[in-house]
């Protein structure tokens, strides 16, 4: 199987890979292409051992910011096509507002997972758009799902301590692209108290984007979830959130 065929079929299969392909540069090295898969493995080659590397460096970052560009490398060229499946919000807490957050997730292409281990709250009726509504603890859904990889972006909506810190500390300890956590001012900072007293390092706890989303002024189930919605998709195209009308420089990035 040649390593455009395997590429169609990762792309088919929802899976995650990137075709490097040498588009400028020495006649003979036009047209190399080599295949890197997300876990660094890959198949077939540039020509070149330092080229082959740069390749898979110039991949692995593009697999995970999920976009196709050109890249230099000295006198070559690489054009690097990535393909992904959706990104995953994983959304702990089967509150109210979490059926309106799954909805506009699934509006916007991403793939919404609600856990939590109350399946009295945790049902697949109250969440229809959910991928999957896992009923167990943060751990156990975790591993059911798939892990956690640089495309999960976690979203911890409950006021349970036992809960939020569960998931928190395994969220932590992961290459979540982002942990987002609800709670007023006070609860953050019992929060973190709780935490540090578990062991985490504080320089780790600067990751959790909390109170959760953007400032909206939402009082609505509807734009809470449009609050917390706007930043996770902010945080995964690299940008702050704030109004473009503001803004400075190009409104949609373009790749080479």
């Amino acid at each position: 199987m040649s390593v455009q065929t395997e590429f169609a079929a990762v792309a088919r299969s929802g899976g995650r890979a990137a075709l490097v392909t040498v588009v400028e540069g020495p006649a003979e090295r036009l047209g190399a292409r080599t295949l890197i898969r997300a876990d660094g493995g890959g198949e077939g080659t540039l020509g070149d051992a330092e080229l082959d590397a740069a390749a898979s460096r110039h991949a692995d970052e593009l697999l995970w910011a999920e976009r196709s560009e050109l890249r230099r490398e000295g006198d070559f060229g690489l054009f690097v096509d990535v393909v992904h499946p959706p990104p995953r919000l994983v959304i702990f807490g089967a509150v109210d507002f979490a059926a309106e957050l799954c909805r506009l997730a699934r509006a916007a292409a991403w793939r919404p997972y609600l856990v939590d281990p109350r399946s009295r709250f945790a049902t697949q009726e109250r969440f229809p758009e959910a991928e999957e509504v896992v009923v167990g603890w943060p751990a156990d859904a975790f591993a059911r799902i798939g892990g956690i990889d640089r495309a999960t972006y976690i979203a911890v909506l409950t006021h349970d301590p036992k809960l939020d810190d569960a998931a928190l500390t395994i969220a932590l300890g992961s290459d979540a692209a982002y942990i987002g956590a609800m709670g007023s001012r006070r609860a953050q900072d019992k929060r973190r108290e709780r935490l540090l007293a578990a062991g985490i390092p504080e320089e780790r706890l600067e990751r959790i984007s909390a109170p959760i989303g953007l400032d909206l002024g939402g009082l609505t189930g509807e734009e809470t979830a449009l609050s917390i919605m706007g930043e996770v998709v902010a945080v995964r195209h690299g940008r702050d959130g704030g109004r473009l009308s503001h803004a400075s420089g190009r409104i949609h990035e373009v790749g080479a």
